[in-house]
């Protein structure tokens, strides 16, 4: 009988956690980073500002489409502007 090799499972979303885990926006209020439509996102930019996760954050939000939110110090309608820029 062999034993499954779990670590080669849970290895596959570690990288994804991993930055995930280390992100400010983990360590605040969410509502800042999802705010009402006309809202002020301010708050939100300024966690992203510092946050060493911000790259993968936004690389992450592109990939996945997110629609909605601040994701890597990005507004769902500045993310819009950079996808049309690399196209």
């Amino acid at each position: 009988m062999t034993l499954v090799d779990l670590t080669a499972i849970t290895d596959v979303d570690e990288p994804e956690a991993s930055w995930q885990e280390r992100a400010l926006c983990a360590q605040t209020d969410p509502e800042a980073f999802f705010p009402e439509k006309g809202g002020s996102t301010r708050e939100a930019k300024k966690v992203c500002v510092s946050c060493e996760v911000r790259a993968e954050c936004l690389e992450y939000a592109l990939q996945n489409d997110e629609r909605f939110g601040i994701w890597g110090g990005l507004s769902e309608r500045e993310r819009r502007k950079l996808k049309r820029r690399a196209i």
